[in-house]
């Protein structure tokens, strides 16, 4: 098959191949791509999927293979980022004509949002955990307690009170129907306050250890740990307990969501008919090109041959059910949804209410002020997005949303 992607050169780096064919990528984006491709610990070439746009650290949309490293900042602050979808037996016509109620009640249902500091509890958090989200939370406790040993200042964070809430930004809850009519359930989150805790002081040490190190870096938050470096094996452990109560995360608020619908919809349905739940910020050790290597992947899903991933578009357009190609030149991965193309503050000037109202129309959600830098236009055109990685993934179901709660 011909190759799909352009390929950049930096000077004194390793090989970018881009799938961003018929998609606009800001030159920040390329720049930060090439100061990444420049660490002497990349391995073979960054692989940019299709949504790639400039990050904090590292660019978002990008897939970088490390040698015996990992890049904390790289893998960011939202440790375990990702998705999950389950397929129900309803139909499109077993939902109310009025959905303004069932919003309202997965809204009451799950903590979303955030509440400022001086405004006393934050509404994104649980007052009291319901007893279903202590019993998640006693499998995961006793490696935290273990890190916090390690580590004193994790202790105090939002963690247990966070497990099974939504958070802010692009953060969402959806109910969706497939090109069948099939009603499906989709949510987006990640590892909230204490992997926010865990990304932020690690990201410090990092860069702690490149001054005392005295590497010479292109950009200070590339900052990494070798292995056998002082912290390289707490990280190693820090991310994967964060990964693991993202993806702990998505399943509380998911069986709550279905709990939640189950009350507001008189006939009896199945769940996880078909159901996915995947990170899309995270690192895990994986073999490419006969290497064992750390793939980070920063906004970017794997898509192993025959495996599940979801690529999700804006809160007015489709999302995708993908199955993955397993093509070894983007190290099996695939974009995580359209990316954007214009910042929360930009979206804000240049948009309005109204804009939002018409962008939004046949979608039950929020349609204020406070929503507009999430609004369909801040991202690129998911089509296009979808075109540029033919060669990365399959689609298996379209789903186009009907209710969105945003955090």
């Amino acid at each position: 098959m011909e190759a799909n992607y352009n390929i950049e050169q930096p000077e004194g780096g390793v090989p970018i191949k881009m799938w961003t064919r018929g998609v606009p990528v800001e030159d920040e984006a390329k720049q930060q791509l090439a100061n990444a491709a420049r660490l002497p610990i990349v391995f073979k070439h960054i692989a940019a999927m299709p949504d790639v746009h400039l990050g904090i650290g590292a660019t978002v949309g990008s897939v970088i293979p490390t040698l015996k490293a990992i890049i904390p900042a790289a893998v960011g602050v939202d440790i375990g980022c990702g998705m999950m979808a389950c397929k129900t037996t309803l139909h499109a016509n077993d939902l109310p004509d009025n959905l303004a109620p069932l919003r309202s009640a997965i809204e009451r249902a799950v903590p979303h949002g955030t509440s400022p500091r001086n405004r006393g509890r934050d509404q994104g958090s649980w007052e009291n955990p319901p007893e279903t989200v202590d019993q998640v939370w006693a499998t995961l406790v006793d490696e935290f307690d273990a890190l916090c040993e390690l580590h004193p200042r994790l202790k105090n964070t939002n963690n247990r009170k966070h497990l099974g809430t939504l958070g802010t930004g692009n953060h969402f809850i959806e109910v969706c129907l497939d090109q069948d009519g099939f009603v499906w359930f989709m949510l987006h989150s990640g590892s909230r306050g204490v992997g926010n805790a865990i990304g932020t002081h690690f990201i410090e040490l990092a860069k702690k250890d490149a001054e005392a190190n005295q590497r010479n870096l292109p950009d200070k938050d590339l900052a990494y740990f070798e292995e056998g470096a002082q912290y390289f094996g707490d990280y190693v452990r820090g991310v994967g307990w964060a990964q693991r109560f993202a993806s702990r995360n998505r399943e509380v608020m998911m069986t709550n969501l279905i709990a939640t619908v189950r009350k507001a919809i008189a006939k009896p349905f199945e769940t996880h008919v078909e159901a996915v739940n995947c990170h899309h910020n995270y690192v895990q050790q994986e073999r490419h090109f006969g290497e064992d290597v750390f793939v980070t992947r920063k906004g970017a899903v794997s898509a192993k041959r025959g495996e599940l991933g979801i690529i999700p578009g804006s809160m007015g357009a489709r999302s995708y059910i993908v199955r993955g190609l397993g093509n070894p030149e983007s190290f099996e991965s695939c974009s995580h949804g359209a990316g954007r193309v214009m910042s929360r503050t930009k979206a804000k000037k240049l948009f309005t209410v109204d804009d939002q109202i018409k962008a939004t129309e046949g979608v039950e959600c929020r349609k204020d002020a406070y929503v507009i830098d999430e609004i369909p236009m801040a991202y690129k055109d998911i089509d296009a997005v979808m075109e540029a990685q033919k060669d990365l993934v399959e689609v298996v179901h379209t789903l186009k949303q009907v209710v969105c709660v945003k955090g």
